[in-house]
C-alpha cells in the first residue's frame, strides 16, 4: 500500500512525524512527499522515512505559475492532491493509496483500511459518526461539518480500479478547476466536493469505527483513554490514527479541552505531538517561508493580488508567470497601480470574494438582502468605488 501527504517545507517536522510513525507500525508501506515548495537546505532523501519525492515541478500542471499563483498555500497543497494519487498510480502501478494529512500521527497499523479497500473503491471518515447532544457541541460540530464538508479529506483512500479512476477524475479536476477557500460559494478547497460522492459513486465505504481520524471534531463522542507509552484507546479500540489539526493556531488544545474535557490523556497526546515535531525540526523549519508565497524579488504576494488574478483571465493571458518582476515589475507593479483602491473599477469578482469574508464579522448587523442589493447595483451600474470605499459604506450600516 502507498501513504502520501503534501506539504510546503514548513511542514516538513510534521511530515516526518505522520512518516516515522506509520513506519513503525506499518513497515511494508511506500511513502510518498509531495512537496508544493523548493526543498530546504540539507533536506537528505536517503536519511528520511520519506521513500519518494514528488517535487510539484514534476506534476502536470498547465499554465503551471499562473494555475499555482491563484491559490494560496493551503489551497495549493490541496489541489494538487488529485495529481498525487494519479502521479502514484501511474508511476508505481499501485493498487491501493492513502492520502493522509501531514498534522496526522499513527499508532497502530492500517491493516483495516487495507482490508476495506478489497470492499470498496473509496473510502471516506465523516467528521462525525454520531449525533451530538449538547447543543453548544451541535453548533461546534455538526454546524460545522455542513459548512466545511461532512467528510475530513485528512484521509482518502483510493483502490485502482474503474470506480476508484473515475472518482480521482472527477474529483481531480474539480480540484484544479475549483480548490479554493470560498464559503460564499459553497467552496472548502477540496472537502465540499466529497459531500456529492455518496450520490456519484456506489462503490463507496464510510469508515465509521471510533479508532479512525480521531481529532477535536468528533471528541465529544468517543472516549480517550490510556496512554502514549501502553497504548490509548478510543471506545476500547486501540487508536489507529489522530489528527491534531488547529495545533499552529493554538485551536487543538482549546477545542480538546471544550470537546474532550480535563482528560490526562489527551493533554499527554498534545504534548508527546508537539515534542515529536520538535525533535523534527519544528524549530528549524516551521517559520520557513514558502517559494510561492513571494514574487521574485522576495516581496510577499498579497490575499488581493491573488484573488483579482484569480477572476481576471486577461490577467493571466498578460502575466503568465505572475510571480516574475524583472519585465517592468510584471504583474506585481500593474497590481500596485491598478488593484483596489487605485483609480480605475475592480473587478465585481474581486469586490464580492473580499465582501464575503468581510461580512463574516458584521452579518449580525447588515441584513443578506441589502448585500445583495448592493452587489446587483454594482453588477448594472459599474460603480466606481474602491474596494475600501465600498466596505466603508457597509459599515455605516451598522
Amino acid at each position: 500500500m502507498h501513504v502520501f501527504t503534501s506539504i510546503t517545507s514548513n511542514y516538513i517536522p510534521k511530515a516526518r512525524v505522520l512518516a516515522r510513525t506509520l513506519k513503525q507500525h506499518a513497515p511494508d508501506v511506500v511513502f510518498h512527499l509531495l512537496l508544493c515548495d523548493t526543498p530546504p537546505p540539507g533536506l537528505d532523501m536517503a536519511r528520511e522515512d520519506f521513500d519518494h519525492l514528488i517535487p510539484i515541478d514534476d506534476l502536470d500542471i498547465a499554465q503551471r505559475q499562473a494555475w499555482i499563483f491563484k491559490h494560496d498555500v493551503v489551497e495549493l497543497c490541496t489541489a494538487v492532491k488529485g495529481m498525487g494519487f494519479e502521479a502514484i498510480f501511474r508511476r508505481h502501478n499501485a493498487q491501493k493509496v492513502v492520502y493522509l494529512d501531514p498534522d496526522i500521527a499513527v499508532f497502530s497499523g492500517l491493516d483495516a483500511i487495507e482490508e476495506r479497500l478489497e470492499r470498496h473503491s473509496i473510502l471516506l471518515t465523516p467528521h462525525q459518526t454520531e449525533p451530538e447532544q449538547d447543543p453548544a457541541a451541535v453548533l461546534d460540530t455538526e454546524v460545522t461539518s455542513l459548512k466545511f464538508g461532512v467528510f475530513n479529506l485528512g484521509f482518502l483512500a483510493l483502490r485502482n480500479s474503474a470506480e476508484g479512476l473515475r472518482f480521482l477524475d472527477w474529483w481531480s479536476q474539480r480540484l484544479r478547476d475549483y480548490c479554493y477557500d470560498d464559503r460564499g460559494r459553497g467552496l472548502f478547497t477540496d472537502q465540499k466536493w466529497a459531500d456529492l460522492a455518496p450520490a456519484f459513486f456506489p462503490d463507496l465505504g464510510i469508515v465509521r469505527e471510533p479508532q479512525f481520524n480521531v481529532s477535536t471534531w468528533n471528541l465529544s463522542r468517543r472516549t480517550i483513554g490510556g496512554s502514549v507509552a501502553n497504548g490509548l484507546l478510543v471506545d476500547g479500540r486501540p487508536l489507529c490514527f489522530y489528527h491534531f489539526s488547529g495545533l499552529d493556531s493554538g485551536a487543538l488544545k482549546v477545542m480538546m479541552e471544550i470537546q474532550g474535557g480535563a482528560n490526562p490523556a489527551l493533554e499527554e497526546l498534545r504534548q508527546w505531538y508537539l515534542a515529536q515535531c520538535e525533535a523534527m525540526g519544528q524549530a528549524e523549519l516551521g517559520e520557513w517561508p514558502c517559494r510561492f508565497s513571494r514574487y521574485s524579488n522576495g516581496e510577499p504576494v498579497s490575499a488581493g493580488a491573488r484573488l483579482l488574478y484569480r477572476y481576471r483571465d486577461e490577467l493571466a493571458e498578460r502575466f503568465p508567470d505572475p510571480y516574475d518582476c524583472s519585465q517592468q515589475g510584471g504583474y506585481q507593479a500593474w497590481y500596485r497601480e491598478h488593484g483596489p483602491g487605485q483609480e480605475g473599477l475592480p473587478p465585481q469578482e474581486e469586490i464580492l470574494g473580499v465582501l464575503r469574508s468581510e461580512l463574516e464579522a458584521i452579518h449580525h448587523s447588515i441584513s443578506w438582502r441589502v448585500f445583495r442589493t448592493l452587489s446587483n447595483a454594482y453588477r448594472r451600474l459599474g460603480m466606481k468605488l474602491g474596494l475600501r470605499r465600498l466596505l466603508q459604506r457597509l459599515s455605516r450600516l451598522r
